[in-house]
């Protein structure tokens, strides 16, 4: 992996620049805390289980964008932090500001639309639930399996290529230009995580939206995966336990609670 400190070095970032990398950490952290708080909140009033919580797709789509920058924002700051240090001399502090939150919109924009096919992927989960829940164990079983297996695929070895090594994208984005350059690097920065993390998501579909207890889990595998030095091999290991866990689901329904009417604690839900 190409570290962000060698791209730095090689690109020859001044020192001042280099200084911008802790003011993005605490802004990007700062806005995944205030999601953080919006999601538990509305976890806590509505519990967990299957379905979209009775939300429209207006509701569900803002809870949605609140979980994605709650769950995703962390792993974002080290290529949000590298693409400030590209902006030399005569960016003033509100210009950084405006570029960094034109990335963020850009990166969330990509997950907004895995959330317009989130939405209806959970309302047929409580249909699947509700109506045919025989049928519902074995399709948790296989969502949990499949994600497992996508874990090992070169697709996710290529995307995942993409976040943990930046300098293709500070190579890439240099071409970009217009009023929207950097809603459009959000955009294909966000792309590549999307084919790196979706099956992880699909995952909440199972396991239940509001799952809180998965979404912490989800968010510290995803940052670490993606910053860890072994973050590589704990995703492959993930992968592994989420087949194991697809094992079992048959027999223990309770464990995808996003599927099982009766499951809305489970064993690793989370109710109030």
């Amino acid at each position: 992996m190409v570290s962000v400190s060698a791209t730095v070095d090689r690109l020859g970032f001044s020192l001042d620049e280099r200084a911008r990398a802790p003011v993005v950490w605490a802004a990007l952290l700062a806005v995944a805390a205030l999601a953080w708080t919006i999601t538990v909140r509305g976890a806590v009033e509505m519990g967990n289980g299957p379905g979209t919580m009775g939300l429209g797709l207006g509701g569900f789509m803002l809870l949605w964008l609140a979980m994605m920058a709650a769950m995703m924002l962390p792993s974002v700051a080290p290529v949000g932090s590298l693409y400030l240090r590209g902006m030399r001399g005569g960016s003033t502090r509100t210009r950084r500001a405006l570029r960094l939150g034109g990335l963020t919109i850009g990166y969330l924009s990509a997950w907004a639309a895995v959330g317009l096919l989130a939405f209806p992927a959970a309302w047929g989960a409580e249909r699947l639930a509700s109506e045919a829940p025989a049928a519902a164990r074995w399709v948790g079983a296989a969502v949990l399996g499949a994600a497992g297996l996508y874990q090992l695929t070169p697709l996710k070895d290529r995307c995942l290529m993409h976040c943990r090594s930046p300098l293709g994208f500070l190579l890439r984005f240099g071409a970009y230009s217009g009023k929207l350059r950097d809603v459009r690097v959000g955009l294909y920065h966000g792309g590549y995580c999307v084919g790196c993390c979706w099956a992880l998501f699909v995952v909440l579909i199972a396991v239940g939206v509001m799952n809180l207890a998965w979404m912490g889990g989800l968010a510290v595998v995803i940052f670490l995966e993606k910053t860890w030095r072994f973050g590589k091999p704990l995703g492959i290991v993930f992968g592994i336990a989420l087949v194991v866990v697809a094992f079992f689901v048959p027999s223990h329904p309770g464990l995808v609670p996003g599927l099982h009417l009766d499951g809305g604690a489970g064993t690793m839900g989370m109710t109030p």
